[in-house]
């Protein structure tokens, strides 16, 4: 007899039981909802790509997360590790087809070979917008409103969308004379709320020579805070004299008094000069969010404006910018702040069954709830009530259909609130509408 193996999964990965995954694919629901309102259309691109189209588009660490290997033809392949530098490629090869600017959304595992902790896994589902063609503001300001909208819609609190730009951190660096080592400053500078002040600034000294005095006017800098009005007003006196700060200035400014004007409170948005996103195909805007209740999660929705990547693929200038949701940090989050029902059951009606003759009938109540839009499971064995009903209770369902053979005597039927523990009986066997009138209060009544 062969040996079992024991069945685990590995490490940084994990199954999902279905009162997970049904939020989840909610969540999923809720993007791609949010992102056609917008006119953002679906794409799809292959989980493995070549590796020279992955490898140095992120960053070191990114690289080091590849998790890469020979395919059967002797072709150095990784899988990817975002869904951003696969757009790029997509967007090279197909952007004639397409017609820019082009609008698009893509909800699909990614994979990386990271140290896995609270929040964080190694195979995790990223759901991407992105704006391909256009450098306008305009798309800078979209792509906030549809992070404010789709974290309103999926009603997870209170949040903070934190927003900075690359061109501003740039200027600082072009004036203090550190253009040249930008990329390791700001992967230093991007650690900042996790290891601190001291550790950012030892990190520069290694990677990039920086002196003790530039350190601290570039942490010096990273702690501007207050009101955006404010911040603006700091930034625009700092990097007064280099165009490419300023820049960057002005791209903010306009974007703030455009989500003011959409009536989005800042309660809801800040100027953060201290984010600069790990990732250095950024090359403007960039943004993170962070729930104020569990901020130690880290970003749930993150992106920024990446106006050279594509370059690696074409000739052709295809400035580009958009944000990702990371819908299993963000569930996650709900989970431990407690925003999401256990549910195991897909359908919110369990038709009970108690005699075999009568299996016609309940198949007809079910198609019944069916029609109206109502989901409904029929119990598939004749089983006491009892235990149907403690189903019904383990898999969260919110009313049971009981009809036993009284009520088909009289062609009616019991509908049950799981949650209320109250019963009403019904007739069926007309048209419909008093069963269908009678259950669907018990799907809109809040859990108790």
């Amino acid at each position: 007899m062969n040996q079992r193996i024991e069945p685990r999964t590995l490490q940084g990965f994990r199954d999902y039981l279905p009162e997970t995954m049904m939020p989840r694919e909610k969540l999923m629901e809720t993007a791609r909802r949010v992102y056609r309102s917008f006119g953002f259309c679906p794409i799809d691109t292959p989980a493995l790509e070549l590796l020279e189209v992955l490898a140095g588009k992120g960053s070191e660490e990114t690289d080091r997360q590849i998790y890469r290997f020979e395919d059967n033809g002797g072709r150095q392949v990784g899988l990817r590790f975002d869904l951003t530098v696969p757009l790029a490629r997509f967007a090279a090869a197909h952007a004639n087809e397409l017609g820019l600017p082009f609008k698009r959304y893509h909800i699909a595992p990614v994979w990386r070979g990271e140290r896995p902790q609270a929040g964080r896994f190694r195979e995790f589902m990223q759901c991407d917008f992105d704006t391909i063609g256009t450098e306008s503001v305009a798309a800078d300001i979209e792509t906030a409103l549809v992070i404010h909208e789709l974290l309103t819609a999926i009603n997870v609190g209170e949040f903070s969308l934190r927003i900075n730009n690359r061109q501003v951190l740039n200027g600082l660096l072009d004036k203090l004379h550190l253009a040249d080592k930008s990329v390791p400053i700001l992967r230093a500078l991007d650690k900042l709320e996790k290891v601190g002040g001291d550790e950012v600034a030892k990190e520069m000294a290694q990677t990039a020579a920086v002196s003790d005095q530039q350190a601290r006017e570039i942490l010096q800098f990273a702690t501007i805070k207050g009101p955006a009005d404010s911040v603006l007003s700091q930034l625009d006196q700092l990097l007064a004299t280099n165009p490419l700060g300023q820049a960057g200035v002005t791209r903010l400014a306009e974007l703030v008094a455009a989500l003011k004007s959409c009536g989005i409170s800042e309660t809801r948005f800040q100027l953060d000069v201290s984010i600069a996103r790990g990732l250095d195909y950024y090359t403007g805007v960039i943004f993170e969010t962070v729930l104020r209740d569990l901020p130690s999660i880290g970003s749930i929705c993150s992106g920024g404006r990446y106006d050279n990547l594509a370059e690696l693929y074409t000739k052709q200038h295809l400035p580009g910018i958009g944000a990702s949701l990371g819908l299993d940090r963000l569930l996650a989050a709900m989970e431990t702040l407690k925003l999401i029902e256990p549910i195991r059951a897909a359908a919110p009606v369990l038709v009970t069954y108690f005699d075999k003759q009568a299996l016609h009938d309940y198949l007809k109540i079910a198609a019944i709830l069916r029609a109206a839009g109502i989901g409904a499971e029929v119990y598939p064995d004749p089983k006491k009530l009892g235990a149907q009903l403690k189903y019904a209770d383990q898999r969260g369902f919110r009313a049971a259909i009981i009809a036993g053979s009284d009520e088909r005597a009289r062609g009616t039927c019991q509908v049950k609130d799981l949650r209320a523990q109250t019963s009403v009986e019904v007739s069926w066997r007309e048209s419909g509408e008093a069963l269908i009138e009678a259950v669907r209060p018990t799907l809109s009544a809040p859990s108790q």
